[in-house]
């Protein structure tokens, strides 16, 4: 699992939208279909690009195929992420603060 796929992988709104949907719990691929208003055909290749990002896995349910989300990609993310989080929250707090400093024109 490389960075650049799994931000290819969330770069497409229909997986950002499975992927929230899949953050709720499993979900068959039918459920799946439904949820997100594509095409089976779409709903799939959607998936099989998401699992091979790493960022969903599969299991057989019978005739079903269950599709979850597996949280190792995700906290590589956000492990990525952290840095800018504390620049834009440092940001944000000296906002705050100036915004508190500010004169009270009311």
């Amino acid at each position: 699992m490389s960075e650049a796929a799994l931000w290819s992988a969330l770069a497409d709104p229909h997986r950002r939208v499975i992927v929230a949907l899949l953050l709720r719990g499993p979900r068959p691929v039918g459920e799946i279909v439904e949820a997100c208003g594509l095409s089976q055909p779409s709903t799939s290749k959607h998936l099989k690009v998401l699992r091979e990002a790493g960022l969903v896995r599969v299991r057989q349910d019978a005739q079903r195929r269950v599709y979850a989300l597996d949280p190792a990609p995700i906290a590589a993310l956000d492990a990525w992420l952290e840095p800018y989080r504390r620049l834009w929250n440092s940001s944000l707090d000296a906002l705050g603060r100036r915004l508190d400093e500010a004169p009270d024109d009311t």
